[in-house]
């Protein structure tokens, strides 16, 4: 064996051990702050969800345009929360635009994204998009005479306090440690460390607040990947939702509903070729959809689950639709933020499920005030 090859093998394998144990040190430090599992309704009212999704705080915040962004973002999420009056806030991913960060630590902004719900004493959770951890891209044009700007970057010996500049990034696990340690109201989790590099795959149950110990619904959050590696949702988490649905919910009686950020292929298969027809429901239908690297299972598990209501995703700005696909529905949420490409009207997908009689519907509510696509899923 070439001695390079040796010492590549050997410095791969040092690497896998090293992040390994960075995620049990995290894993560690974070039992104490273990979040509850479970979400109560209130008493003779609907469990009401509103789906945060794509709002890329962060992104170009050394110009003028990006910073006016996040203002124009938290407002979205401000005019959804005081007219929906949400008990949930689901953030679908891509809460941060990371490539766009040079700042050492991305959890700024991501605190910034988090602080409209927080500040209304509303629970959430989170699953993380591809844009979350994505490596820093050097803009062109700070390689024109004009420089990196000393915003981001201060001039050596200068009297600048603020943030060191850094262009590493910030780790999923160490975005997910900072949300759960420093957030009482955070209900997001690091899940199993044997789906690394997958962080944020976690089941949470709504009990009902007339009969405490009956769940209502489960909500699963899985990770689409992305940013620093593949876009997928793997067998092993594939596997790790059969194991534990089947664990928890094994007669599928109580119906469950699946949050993640990058669509499957399967939405390719239900999109609608040019306007949005029934039986799908929706507004904007305005490009195709960007799906998942590939497909690992997740799907066929899903299908041959009764108890499997609906779908959600975020990614793609551009569609807002919801469609059947076998006993189930395929959902985009609207996007929220006002970072990101594209110019459509800004919203929020809602949740709204019924205890008696058992229903789950949905609809979209905008930054104006309006509602449309309102659909039964259940």
């Amino acid at each position: 064996m070439p001695t390079s090859s040796y010492f590549t093998i050997l410095s791969n394998s040092c690497l896998a051990l090293l992040f390994q144990a960075f995620f049990i040190s995290i894993a560690a430090s974070s039992d104490h702050h273990t979040p509850e599992n479970h979400i109560r309704t209130r008493a003779d009212a609907p469990f009401k969800v509103a789906l945060f999704a794509d709002l890329h705080f962060g992104e170009n915040a050394w110009t003028d345009w990006g910073p006016k962004q996040d203002v124009n973002s938290t407002k979205v999420m401000s005019s959804v929360l005081d007219t929906e009056t949400p008990d949930f806030v689901v953030y679908l991913g891509d809460v941060v635009t990371a490539n766009n960060i040079p700042i050492a630590n991305a959890s700024l902004y991501w605190d910034q994204a988090l602080s409209p719900t927080r500040s209304r004493g509303t629970p959430w959770a989170s699953v993380f998009g591809n844009h979350d951890d994505a490596p820093f891209e050097w803009p062109m044009e700070w390689f024109a005479a004009s420089g990196i700007p000393q915003l981001v970057c201060p001039v050596p010996n200068s009297s600048y306090s603020g943030e060191e500049c850094s262009f590493w990034g910030t780790s999923r696990l160490e975005l997910m440690k900072n949300e759960m340690d420093n957030n009482v109201l955070s209900l997001s989790k690091s899940g199993p460390q044997d789906l690394w590099p997958g962080i944020s795959n976690y089941v949470l149950q709504v009990l009902s607040k007339e009969k405490p110990h009956t769940p209502l619904v489960y909500l699963y959050f899985l990770d689409s990947g992305g940013g620093t590696y593949p876009e997928v949702i793997s067998t092993a988490q594939a596997d790790w939702f059969k194991r534990i649905s089947e664990e928890i919910n094994p007669d599928s009686g109580v119906p469950e509903l699946i949050f993640w950020h990058i669509p499957s292929k399967a939405y390719k298969k239900v999109a609608p070729k040019f306007r949005i027809h029934k039986p799908c429901v929706g507004s904007i239908n305005k490009e195709k959809v960007a799906a998942q690297e590939a497909e690992m299972g997740i799907m066929k598990i899903l299908v041959k689950r009764p108890s499997v209501k609906a779908v959600f995703v975020g990614h793609n700005h551009g569609l807002d639709w919801c469609c059947p696909y076998g006993q189930l529905w395929l959902c985009f949420a609207r996007h929220t933020g006002y970072g990101g490409y594209g110019n459509w009207a800004r919203g929020s997908r809602i949740l709204e499920i019924n205890e008696r009689p058992f229903s789950i519907s949905s609809w979209i509510r905008m930054e104006d005030g309006s509602v449309h696509s309102e659909v039964i899923l259940s």
